[in-house]
């Protein structure tokens, strides 16, 4: 194959013309070769049938059959949960230099398979080409990241001086059995891997539930890390929809979960998991309501793009998504005539075509969803770009709308304080810096927050003041969106996350184990 440039959410201006031949080239072997198969749940190392039949069909087109899953019932997900923990004390005791070199070996699979995985991605859950491949391309860098975590800790082990010359102390973590690994539709390939990566390799065994929209690339991604050499029973397998995360959370087995998703199913987990004798841990990064800011000295040029790209990538559909933007009051016109004619020049439609930006979005529930944040930005304020669903052609058989822009919405609405998930933006004047990160520090999320301005004072209040865990400044790539393994950590504050620490850093994967003391007295 040619030498193709990686693509990552930041190099946005590499030149991707060979990626896109190679797609055009590969994307209707890779339909033939993996869609509308049966994907069942995987057991034990074993392939299990049970369970009703769902039939899958891709947001971009209702007559693309992504597949057949079969819905793990509480039985299945009782036998998976025990196979999880009776593999565990080998896992447990293989030690880390050995899991390590496994969960290296699957990213090297994943990586062999990246074109297929980033096939399987776009048509399942309607990103873009280039969203796609970058998708994949974290997931891989997510398992070698966590893996160099462990050599680069011994393990998360350190020796102590002991409290006399007689004794010899160390501290080291330990995994704690099974976690349940519960991912969502958006990132089904990146979040889904991570979670488990940082399970696996702290040494604990896994049941992965993906999102009942996204059997496909759960299926793929655990053949992958199991291909890679991962012993039977350590990652298993279950499809399906809320019934089967419930018979998974609700599973006495379970030692801890990770988790992304929505607040309310998020703090019902953690909230069920305090109901024990003993607590168990829970990871979760529970979305956000992220905010932009626009200051007076800020280049509107690459504000708008990175606001643009920002609210309107995958649909809005990304935790990460900026929905609102605060901009200085006196350039709202003219940051509203850049941010409108960046927009206007994002192509909607089928996200296998190369001009494509923005897809569907996942399903009518979404639309549903759209259309009455549309009927409220009507009558509580205006809608000055998009607002409507889309028909005619392809965007009869998908669930398609317009990148929305909103104004004059009063600060406490539901539009500048739900999380929508949508490709809905709502704009807010602000006449001083101070008066618009107060209103942003409202929230009840604090995931993600980005800021355009050239006054270094400005800066420095924004940084030291915003309630968020991941921040951006200048970035035409993305205003709020875009963290990487191994340069960008990504951690919710407030209602965006538990833990205090998040993903893709050093202080995620200690989350998944627990400190033990050890003193040993003589030679």
């Amino acid at each position: 194959m040619r030498n193709l440039p990686r693509v990552t959410y930041s190099n946005t201006g590499e030149d991707f013309s060979g990626v896109h031949a190679h797609l055009d080239e590969i994307i209707p072997d890779v339909e033939e070769r993996l869609l509308g198969k049966n994907r069942p749940a995987l057991v034990a190392g074993r392939d299990r049938m049970e369970g009703q039949v769902m039939r899958a069909v891709s947001p971009i087109d209702c007559d693309i059959v992504l597949g057949e899953f079969p819905q793990a019932d509480s039985a299945l997900v009782d036998e998976a949960v025990k196979a999880a923990r009776a593999a565990f004390p080998l896992w447990r005791d293989m030690g880390w230099p050995r899991r390590v070199e496994l969960l290296r070996a699957g990213a090297d699979v994943i990586e062999e398979r990246k074109w297929d995985l980033s096939v399987a991605c776009l048509i399942e859950v309607g990103k873009s080409r280039l969203e796609a491949v970058g998708e994949v391309e974290e997931a891989i860098d997510l398992i070698r990241h966590y893996c160099d975590e462990m050599e680069r800790s011994d393990g998360f082990r350190e020796d102590r001086p002991g409290a006399s010359s007689a004794e010899r102390c160390s501290v080291v973590l330990r995994p704690y059995g099974t976690f349940a690994v519960i991912a969502p539709f958006n990132f089904p390939v990146a979040l889904a891997v991570g979670m488990m990566s940082a399970a696996l390799v702290a040494g604990n065994t896994v049941v992965f539930k993906p999102s009942d929209a996204a059997g496909l690339t759960g299926r793929l991604i655990a053949e992958a890390l199991v291909d890679g050499g991962l012993p039977e029973g350590v990652l298993n397998l279950v499809q399906g929809g809320d019934e089967t995360g419930k018979a998974l959370v609700n599973h006495p087995g379970v030692a801890g979960f990770a988790f992304t998703g929505s607040n309310a199913v998020g703090m019902t987990i953690l909230r069920h998991a305090a109901k024990s004798t003993a607590m168990r841990p829970v990871l979760c990064e529970m979305g956000g309501k992220n905010p932009a800011i626009v200051a007076e000295s800020a280049d509107l040029k690459v504000a708008a793009s990175g606001v643009a790209r920002s609210a309107f990538g995958l649909s809005g559909q990304k935790c990460s998504a900026a929905s609102k933007v605060y901009v200085a009051r006196a350039i709202v016109d003219e940051f509203l005539d850049a941010l409108a004619d960046t927009s206007n020049k994002l192509v909607v439609g089928d996200p296998r075509r190369q001009d494509v930006f923005m897809g569907p979005v996942i399903d009518q529930a979404a639309v549903a969803r759209f259309a009455s944040a549309a009927t409220d930005a009507r009558a509580a304020g205006s809608i000055i770009l998009g607002g409507k669903q889309l028909t005619g052609g392809l965007f009869d058989s998908g669930p398609y709308v317009e990148p929305t822009v909103v104004a004059a919405i009063p600060a406490d609405h539901r539009i500048n304080r739900d999380e929508l998930f949508l490709p809905f933006l709502s704009i807010l004047p602000f006449d001083t810096l101070d008066e618009a990160i107060g209103d942003a520090n409202r929230s009840a999320f604090g995931l993600t927050a980005g800021i355009y301005t050239q006054d270094p004072a400005e800066l420095d209040l924004f940084l030291s003041t915003i309630e968020a865990g991941v921040l951006y400044a200048n970035r035409a790539s993305g205003a709020t969106t875009g963290a990487w393994p191994g340069f960008q950590t990504f951690c919710g504050w407030k209602g965006s996350g538990i833990t205090g620490k998040g993903g893709l850093g050093s202080w995620y994967v200690p989350q998944f184990m627990r400190e033990q003391s050890r003193t040993i007295f003589g030679s």
